[in-house]
């Protein structure tokens, strides 16, 4: 083995040594300087988020670093060589910082909910998540253009040559952008947020998700519907879920032969009861009887519940009717049952002869 051989040797072992220097560098990173570091912002969350965004970037960049000391210390200082590794670090690191970024959106997420918090928003506002990735959607394009500029590409000269093809694709991606669109005014006019219960002539559920292109919508069959955004902001939108009270409204039928008075005193105790009871809301109850019908006497009672939990609301519900019916049975009403009048033709020839005879 000639000296030029031993040297190369000894070129490589000292190449591999630097680069097992910045694996035991970001060992020691790892296990010590990142601890301590998060332990003395903990009690900082957002810059705890970011240092914590950055963790796995910071690991690769000391891979990165040492991997490109250790080329540079190896290879022959051949310019072609050293163009590549110089442009193959550069991107590296242009990716790692993107790839920090990317996960730092999440930390930006925490930053713009206090901001919202400040100008009367909630946690179950959408914009957060669709401002994240929005952000991590830029953060993608920028560090791709970066990149493929470091590797000299004409960044303009290729935007300028797609014009005609970019200008295709926007007509056939005109539903996407409407969808894009339909979600931004969504987002804007917040006619729901996430969990609200909804309604519209196409879809009703609770609301889970909204994306850049459509909304996820649960089901009351427990079934996940995607409604695109377009569709939803082109449409008259209910929700239930801003409800301040809960509205019960039927038609009690009694027996066609009730005594009025006994009827009236049934209506002002039913009025009574549901004027002291603690879960219903006194600024509209009426209980009138208010129509005459072929076998029956109508009540309209339309009153509201403090609740809009419709469990909750069910068993209001369930209550007052039932304490409705103990009324009726103790001022002696009794609630209609379906008549039939039935006239037969014999019967019928009877009541005319008797009708004539009379007449006679």
């Amino acid at each position: 083995m000639d000296k030029v051989e031993v040297w190369r040797l000894l070129d490589l072992g000292m190449a591999i040594g630097i680069f097992l220097l910045f694996i035991l560098f970001r060992g020691l990173f790892v296990r010590f300087l990142f601890k301590f570091l998060m332990r003395r912002l903990a009690r900082l969350e957002l810059a705890a988020r970011v240092l914590e965004a950055f963790e796995k970037p910071l690991r690769g960049i000391f891979v990165l670093l040492g991997a490109y000391l250790a080329i540079l210390y190896y290879v022959p200082a051949h310019w072609m060589s050293l163009f590549v590794v110089h442009k193959l670090f550069r991107s590296g690191m242009i990716l790692l910082i993107g790839a920090g970024l990317y996960n730092l959106s999440a930390a930006s997420s925490l930053f713009m909910e206090g901001v919202l918090r400040r100008f009367g928003g909630d946690d179950s506002s959408m914009l957060i998540p669709f401002l994240s990735k929005a952000v991590r959607f830029v953060v993608i394009v920028i560090a791709i253009t970066a990149v493929i500029s470091e590797w000299g590409f004409n960044i303009n000269g290729v935007v300028a040559g797609m014009g005609l093809g970019s200008l295709a694709l926007a007509l056939a991606a005109k539903d996407t952008l409407g969808n894009i669109f339909g979600g931004v005014i969504i987002i804007l006019e917040k006619p729901f947020s996430k969990g609200d219960w909804i309604l519209t002539p196409s879809i009703e559920g609770v609301v889970e998700d909204i994306t850049f292109r459509s909304s996820k919508i649960r089901t009351f069959a427990d079934a996940l519907v995607t409604v695109p955004n377009s569709t939803l902001a082109d449409q008259p939108i209910t929700n239930w879920s801003q409800m301040g009270r809960r509205r019960i409204t039927f038609t009690l039928n009694v027996a066609l032969d009730t005594d009025a008075d006994r009827l009236t005193s049934a209506i002002d105790r039913i009025e009574r009861y549901l004027m002291d009871h603690k879960e219903i809301d006194n600024g509209t109850i009426m209980v009138k009887f208010n129509e005459f019908k072929e076998s029956s006497l109508g009540i309209m009672l339309y009153y509201f519940t403090k609740t809009t939990a419709w469990k909750d609301h069910l068993t209001v519900r369930q209550e007052t009717q039932l304490a409705m019916l103990q009324i009726l049975k103790e001022e002696g009403v009794q609630l209609a049952l379906p008549i039939q009048r039935i006239v037969i033709g014999r019967e019928r020839d009877e009541e005319r002869s008797e009708g004539n005879s009379e007449a006679g």
